[in-house]
């Protein structure tokens, strides 16, 4: 019997042991994920200047997705007067969200999560200096985010579109 316990208590030293290696490797593997997923500030955001004023800058994005028959106004946001309401300033700055299912149904039927970023968005701000931005997530950087394989015609359909829009909002 003796030998029987001993036996036991070897194995459970074993068994225990090995889970204390697993449970290191896996907060290794855990320090590692969040390592590659660290992004750089901005990253997978295209930021263009405006040559208008803020509101010049605003009004012709609305225009210009209005105008647009592909396009639909899905809301729209005024982060300086939501600021406003708290007793906060914050410089003028608004976003717009719109889109065409068209074009975001087929990415989202290859990976749902992608609608964490649909629809698409145009954010128009102003920083301290007066300097008027035009900012949106570029959909190759969302390609990667979302490890989308299928619809890469779509993805670069509205990148064009994208680029098209600001640039036209922009003055260019």
């Amino acid at each position: 019997m003796n030998i029987y316990k001993i036996a036991g208590l070897v194995f459970t030293i074993c068994i225990m042991s090995c889970n204390q290696n697993q449970k290191g490797a896996s907060k290794e593997k855990q320090i590692n994920l969040k390592q590659d997923m660290e992004i750089a500030k901005a990253q997978g955001v295209i930021t263009k200047i405006s040559s208008k004023s803020f509101e010049d800058t605003y009004n012709t994005l609305v225009e210009i997705i209005t105008n647009n028959p592909n396009l639909k106004i899905i809301a729209w946001l005024d982060h300086q007067v939501n600021a406003g309401k708290v007793d906060l300033k914050l410089n003028p700055t608004r976003i717009i969200l719109f889109g065409n299912p068209k074009l975001g149904t087929p990415l989202m039927q290859n990976t749902q999560i992608i609608g964490l970023d649909l629809p698409q968005k145009i954010l128009v701000w102003q920083n301290d200096q007066g300097v008027v931005h035009v900012s949106y997530n570029d959909p190759e950087f969302l390609k990667m985010r979302h490890g989308i394989t299928e619809n890469k015609e779509i993805l670069a359909t509205m990148a064009k579109a994208l680029n098209t829009i600001t640039d036209k909002t922009i003055g260019l």
